[in-house]
């Protein structure tokens, strides 16, 4: 497995857990995901294996493109703003990675500009 495709993937595991966390806290869901969820986490993937910037991305919070359609944006952007500070709790090595390659990309982008 390349580093990309390594990337790719931990993204995709990342943005599933945060989408669990969320529908099983606002949706009550006990196992799986409901219908809104489960549709949320497919096209999050897709957008991810379709992303030509994956090599120098970091998250597509930063990413200059936006894919997303805006409703779809919407929906991720909320359960971002939900699970973030879950997962601490719930995957707590992925979330500190999380903190550190964020941190590593805001200063990436500040020296660029």
């Amino acid at each position: 497995m390349t580093n990309i495709e390594a990337k790719r993937q931990r993204e995709k595991e990342t943005v599933s857990q945060m989408i669990a966390i969320y529908c099983k806290k606002q949706h009550g869901t006990k196992h799986g995901l409901c219908e809104e969820c489960t549709e949320l986490e497919d096209y999050a993937r897709l957008r991810s294996d379709k992303c030509p910037f994956m090599e120098t991305k970091t998250f597509c919070s930063n990413c200059k493109v936006h894919c997303y359609k805006p409703d779809m944006r919407e929906k991720i952007r909320a359960v971002m703003r939900f699970s973030g500070p879950r997962m601490l709790f719930v995957h707590p090595v992925m979330a500190i990675r999380h903190v550190i390659e964020s941190k590593k990309e805001k200063k990436r982008l500040e020296r660029e500009h």
